[in-house]
């Protein structure tokens, strides 16, 4: 193989369209963009998203109310100054919470939450946990399990 013989693959190199060079050309005077209008003249046309003066989309979206979250998790939350109130050595799960009477309603899976303190040990189940609160049922000498539904 020499320099000499390379050469592109038949029919890969097509030719660039010459526009404005005469009607027996194919592509002369208007060069295939029309007589008149915004995407016939020179330069770039409008940017990306502009809706011809519009509130545009992506502008007017956000502004809008009441947007929800797609899937959104949706917890039976407690905090644990709410768990101090439990005997020491205890297992803590939704359904002895509810028995118990601390949470009335079932929302979703328990997670816990951090305000006020515990000093009572107790071996946690839940699906999850802040740090926070983690750090507090730890150091009061219980266990923190975190469980899927």
């Amino acid at each position: 193989m020499k320099l000499n013989e390379i050469a592109p693959q038949p029919g890969s190199k097509k030719r660039k369209r010459r526009v404005g060079r005469g009607i027996s050309a194919g592509q002369g005077a208007s060069c295939g963009f029309g007589m008149r209008g915004q995407k016939s003249r020179s330069g770039t046309g409008t940017k990306p998203g502009f809706e011809g003066g519009q509130m545009p989309l992506y502008r007017r979206v956000p502004k809008l109310k009441h947007f929800q979250l797609v899937n959104q998790k949706h917890y039976t939350i407690i905090n644990v100054e709410k768990l101090a109130s439990l005997p020491a050595n205890t297992e803590v799960t939704l359904d002895s919470l509810l028995e118990n009477g601390v949470v009335t309603t079932n929302d979703g899976p328990l997670k816990i939450l951090g305000n006020g303190e515990l000093s009572v040990a107790l071996t946690v189940k839940a699906a999850a946990f802040t740090n926070s609160a983690k750090t507090k049922i730890e150091a009061a000498g219980g266990s923190c399990e975190v469980i899927t539904n």
